[in-house]
This record gives structure tokens, sequence and C-alpha cells, in this order.
């Protein structure tokens, strides 16, 4: 098991729904890599996954130990606290919301040994504050991508 690799992710809504983007730093040592992307009609909760999925996709390794940190609640503790094992064992059962991203980033999840840890946004952690400015200039700049299965379930 590889040791070391650690991801910061933050998502942004101009709206929710609205414009959205996100903004993810991967750090391996005293290398870093920062990403963003932009949507034109999204949600913040899908931002904030889609900045943890930006990050795991960008790995060209498997079997890493990953820590992931994010300001998003609803991202830290639905892996941490078991709600989305419960939510894939249910069929996403109730209507669940982000089910496609939901399964997309448990599939990339599963080639990693990830560890989420809740940072408090807007405050001090400089590598937070940096995502928070990648997501938000993406969802404030030009060639926004379509949230295809998000605007497909709510035209």
């Amino acid at each position: 098991m590889k040791e070391g690799l650690v991801i910061y992710t933050d998502g942004a809504s101009r709206g929710n729904p609205g414009r959205g983007g996100y903004g993810t730093i991967l750090k391996w040592g005293s290398r870093e890599k920062e990403l963003s992307g932009g949507f034109r009609k999204t949600t913040n909760n899908r931002m904030e996954l889609m900045a943890v999925i930006a990050g795991l996709e960008a790995l060209t390794k498997t079997g890493l130990k990953i820590t992931i940190y994010s300001d998003s609640q609803y991202v830290v503790k639905a892996v941490e606290q078991g709600w989305l094992k419960n939510w894939i064992a249910t069929g996403f059962k109730g209507g669940k919301k982000n089910r496609d991203l939901w399964e997309h980033y448990y599939r990339l999840a599963m080639q990693h040994q990830i560890k989420f840890v809740w940072v408090k946004g807007h405050a001090d952690n400089p590598y937070n504050n940096r995502c928070d400015i990648l997501a938000t200039a993406a969802a404030d700049g030009p060639g926004l991508e379509v949230d295809e299965v998000y605007e497909s379930e709510n035209p």
C-alpha cells in the first residue's frame, strides 16, 4: 500500500441549481496538481462530489492510501457514516439524489483506501480556500460543460 496522497476538494454553484464548478488539488509530497471544471446547470452537492471524482479520475495508479479533505458534510458523512453503502444496498430507494455520481465515485473508490476529513469552508485551510477559488472561477468561466444526467432529470 502506497502512502501519502492528499486530495483537497470544493464545489460551488451560482444558484442551486445554477452554473456550477469544482476545484480539486492533488498533493503528493511537494508535488501538487490543480483541476477544475464548470457546468452550465447543476447543484452545489453535485459539484462537491464532482470535485472528489475529478481527483480520483486523475490518478494513474491503484491501491493508494488517500485522504480527501472536503467542506461538504453531505459528501463526508455519506462515506464516513456509511450512508453510501446503505444507498447502494437498497438501490438508492426513496429517491436519493445524485445516484449517477455516487455510483461513479464508488467504482473509483473501490480501487483505493480512502478516508475523508471534513474541514470548515472559507476558513483557515489554504488548500480548501484555493479549491474554492478554482470552483467559483470555473462556475463563472466560459465554455461550461453540460451536466447531462442532471439536466435530463431537471429540464
